[in-house]
């Protein structure tokens, strides 16, 4: 008991200087700095349209609604609700489609795209992490020295997901148009859940910036290896091989080494480091589960850009309800009318997001997922080396060790899935001649 009556002063002189700070400061920037409490304004905002939405479609598959359901509505709730057909894998599709490949154009022609495939991709990625490094990190309208300077920053890492998406579903719902796709197949409603995860872990994303540097959250974005596999064994109950949990194991010893030997001028707080950490753990889960959840829509037919549009669909509705709701939409736009940089910037980074996207989806299809890896491996490399360049990010040699160590897993990752795989097609029969 005495001891805990010597404690109590410390304590109550703490909170008194908490409660001071906060008196000098606005209400509105004291909740703002509490991140927390935004994730959580933020999942309520999400509640208000995901609960009524589940009724709605409990009450429609409960009422029979596909048997006994008609006029103009109809439709609409048929494609939202049930879909359109039953589960069809793409791989038959696959099959049956032609594929472009090195054998049928020259390899002049082949090298050339595989170019344009690594300019685009590295230009769009490289130029999205150092904006978003600048956004989230350096204040607007006054001197830009190191630690943001005098100015006012951007607080509201929703709206800059939210400004992603937008952009996204105008390019996705484009490409519907104008090219054509294969007849849509799965319920509306189940893009929903990949589009709270992606939403939350961009959100995320964003957030951890302001208590963390760039070259950690590359890392830990390498690092999401581990938590993918874990979500794929949950989710789509896979099974791995010895060298997937071998290379998995040396991107956690890589990424400790790093994390070990940072430097914390930066952010000496223990608070600020952990609550950094703490939402990049966030991230790398939602992450983990939007990309087992699209690998299970895939089951359905649909091309990448319907993939792209339906998620993003649900992603705007989300994110523009939850920011209306907190009054944050108004405030980011009023932001934008008093920093015409951060319009740009802002601008910037939605068109980067979305040409990223569609270089994704042409690199896979040309070349491969191997040597998209490969592409985006090196991509992580240079985002590093750039940051630290452009914003002065120090690191230790230990802390340099751990970095080659993460980025060798991932190589010797993507050469052993790749003698996997010729493997298996060496130990494949060869199809029936037709006679």
């Amino acid at each position: 008991m005495p001891h805990l009556l010597s404690v109590w002063p410390g304590l109550l002189g703490l909170w008194t200087c908490v409660l001071a700070d906060a008196a000098e400061r606005p209400l509105l920037e004291t909740w703002q700095d509490m991140w927390l409490l935004r994730f959580f304004l933020n999942i309520l905002g999400y509640a208000t349209i995901i609960i009524p939405g589940y009724f709605l479609i409990s009450y429609f598959k409960r009422t029979n609604y596909l048997e006994t359901g008609r006029g103009f509505c109809f439709p609409v709730v048929k494609a939202c609700v049930f879909g359109t057909e039953s589960k069809s894998t793409l791989l038959d599709d696959a099959s049956a489609a032609p594929r472009t490949d090195a054998e049928s154009t020259s390899s002049t022609r082949q090298a050339m795209k595989l170019l344009f495939c690594a300019a685009g991709l590295q230009g769009s990625y490289l130029t999205w992490g150092v904006l978003q490094e600048r956004v989230m990190t350096r204040s607007y309208g006054g001197s830009e020295e190191e630690g943001g300077g005098e100015g006012e920053r951007f607080r509201d890492s929703q709206f800059l997901v939210f400004m992603n998406r937008i952009l996204a579903l105008t390019v996705a719902g484009l490409c519907c148009v104008v090219f054509k796709q294969p007849r849509h197949a799965a319920p509306m409603y189940k893009y929903s859940f990949a589009s709270l995860s992606n939403i939350l872990s961009s959100w995320c994303q964003y957030e951890a910036l302001k208590y963390i540097s760039f070259p950690t959250q590359v890392l830990a974005k390498a690092s999401k290896v581990i938590p993918v596999m874990l979500m794929g064994k949950l989710v789509s109950h896979k099974s791995y091989e010895y060298w997937e949990y071998f290379t998995a194991a040396l991107i956690s010893v890589g990424v400790s080494m790093f994390l070990l030997s940072s430097s914390t001028n930066k952010h000496p707080s223990t608070v600020t480091t952990f609550s950094g950490l703490f939402i990049l753990a966030g991230y790398i889960t939602f992450d983990s589960f939007t990309s087992n959840w699209q690998d299970n829509l895939f089951k359905y037919k649909m091309s990448s850009v319907q993939m792209m549009f339906g998620v993003n669909l649900f992603s705007c509705l989300l994110t523009v309800g939850s920011l209306l709701e907190q009054g944050a939409f108004f405030d980011s736009l009023a932001f934008m009318t008093r920093h015409s940089e951060f319009a740009l910037h802002a601008v910037l980074l939605s068109v980067c997001s979305a040409c990223g996207q569609l270089f994704i989806f042409y690199t896979i299809a040309q070349f491969g997922a191997a040597v998209f890896t490969i592409i985006m491996t090196l991509r992580q490399a240079i985002a590093i080396l750039l940051s630290c360049f452009l914003y002065g990010h120090a690191v230790t040699f230990v802390g340099g060790l751990g970095i080659v160590v993460v980025f060798l897993a991932l190589f010797l990752r993507v050469y052993a899935r790749s003698r996997m795989k010729k493997g298996a097609k060496r130990a494949a029969p060869p199809p029936p001649q037709k006679v």
